[in-house]
C-alpha cells in the first residue's frame, strides 16, 4: 500500500555470483523512448537524484551497480537498461545484464529463449536458458595498447594491457600477489596505486575515455585464471567481472594465445565463476559470449520522504 505524501520507487535486487544488482523497475523518472544512450545522458544530467537515492548513503552499498529499467526504442528489443554505480554510469555491465534478464523473468515478462537488452555501449543479445542460466553476448571487444609501462610508487614498474570489454580496463598480469580473498587489503592497495598512476600519467582509452577498472590475474589450480577487479568508487567485484572477462579473452586473442570458441573458466577472488568464449568479430575485435547464474533476492520499495533531508542520498 503506498504510504500518503512519499515518493515510492519499487526496486528488485539480484546478484550474478555473489556481485549484486538493484534494478528500478517502478517509479523512475519519465526520459522519453528514444536512444537509450541520450536517454542515459539525459538521466545523468537531470535526474542523477535517483541514482543517489538508490545507492548513496544512507542506504549505500559500495558494490553494488543499479539500473533504471526503459522501454525499449524498437519493438525489435526486449527492454532497455542504464547501468549507474555509487560514483557514476557505465556503457555496460554483465552481471548486471545478467540481473536485468534474471529479474524480467522473476516479474514474468520474459520466458526461456533470446532477449535484445539495449544498453549505452550498443544492442546486446541474451539467451535466458530453460535450466535458468543466462548467457550474455557482449558488444565488440578489443586490445587498445599492449603492454604499457607504468611507475607505480611503492611497487616499482608494472606492465598491463589496455583494453575495451564494454567498459576500460587496464589489465595486469605480473604484480607479485596471490589473488586470493585472504589477501583482499594487499589486492586493494596495489590496484588503487595502479589506478591513482593511470590517472597522474593521464593515460586514456580512445577518445580520453577514463580507465575506470584494474584488473589483476593470477594462476587458479580450477580454473583457466584468476581475477580481482577494481571497480569505479574502489570497490571490488565479488563475481570475475564480466566485462573484464571479455577484455582478457581480446587480449588472449590479439596474441593468438586462445583459440575461437573455446571455453575459457574465468575464477573471481571469492572462487565465484564465468564461463566465457569468442568468435572473431572483425580483423581487431572480438565478440565475446558470458554464461553465468543470477539470482533474485530482493523485491522492496525505496521511500522518498520529503521530510527527510537525505531521503534522495548524501551527495559524495
Amino acid at each position: 500500500m503506498r504510504i500518503p505524501h512519499v515518493t515510492q520507487l519499487r526496486v528488485v535486487d539480484s546478484h550474478t555470483v555473489g556481485e549484486p544488482t538493484r534494478i528500478i523497475i517502478e517509479g523512475g523518472p519519465e526520459l522519453g523512448n528514444g536512444p537509450i544512450h541520450l536517454r542515459a545522458k539525459l538521466f545523468r544530467e537531470q535526474f542523477d537524484h535517483y541514482r543517489r537515492a538508490v545507492l548513496s548513503e544512507p542506504r549505500r552499498l559500495d558494490v553494488i551497480v543499479g539500473g533504471l529499467l526503459c522501454s525499449p526504442s524498437s519493438r525489435t528489443y526486449t527492454a532497455g537498461i542504464i547501468f549507474f554505480d555509487t560514483v557514476g554510469y557505465l556503457d555496460m555491465c554483465i552481471h548486471g545484464t545478467v540481473g536485468l534478464v534474471k529479474t524480467l523473468a522473476y516479474l514474468g515478462r520474459i520466458a526461456p529463449g533470446q532477449h535484445y537488452i539495449e544498453t549505452p555501449a550498443g544492442i546486446v543479445r541474451t539467451e535466458f536458458t530453460e535450466d535458468g542460466q543466462v548467457r550474455v553476448f557482449n558488444v565488440p571487444c578489443y586490445r587498445y595498447i599492449k603492454q604499457i609501462e607504468l611507475n607505480v610508487p611503492g611497487r616499482g614498474r608494472l606492465f598491463g594491457d589496455i583494453a575495451w570489454g564494454g567498459n576500460w580496463f587496464l589489465l595486469v598480469e605480473e604484480h607479485s600477489l596471490e589473488i586470493n580473498i585472504r589477501n583482499i587489503h594487499s589486492l586493494l592497495s596495489i590496484s588503487r596505486s595502479i589506478k591513482t598512476t593511470l590517472q597522474k600519467s593521464s593515460i586514456r582509452g580512445i577518445g580520453g575515455a577514463p580507465i575506470d577498472y584494474v584488473a589483476l590475474f593470477g594462476m587458479s589450480s580450477t580454473a583457466n585464471s584468476r581475477s580481482f577487479v577494481l571497480c569505479p568508487g574502489d570497490a571490488y567485484d565479488r563475481s570475475p567481472c564480466g566485462t573484464a572477462t571479455c577484455a582478457k579473452l581480446a587480449c588472449l586473442a590479439a596474441d593468438n594465445t586462445f583459440e575461437p570458441n573455446m571455453i575459457w573458466h574465468q575464477e573471481g577472488v571469492t572462487g565465484s565463476r564465468f564461463q566465457a568464449s569468442y568468435e572473431w568479430g572483425d580483423s581487431s575485435s572480438i565478440l565475446p559470449t558470458i554464461t553465468s547464474s543470477g539470482y533474485v533476492n530482493g523485491d522492496s520499495f525505496v521511500i522518498i520522504d520529503p521530510e527527510d533531508p537525505f531521503s534522495w542520498g548524501i551527495p559524495s
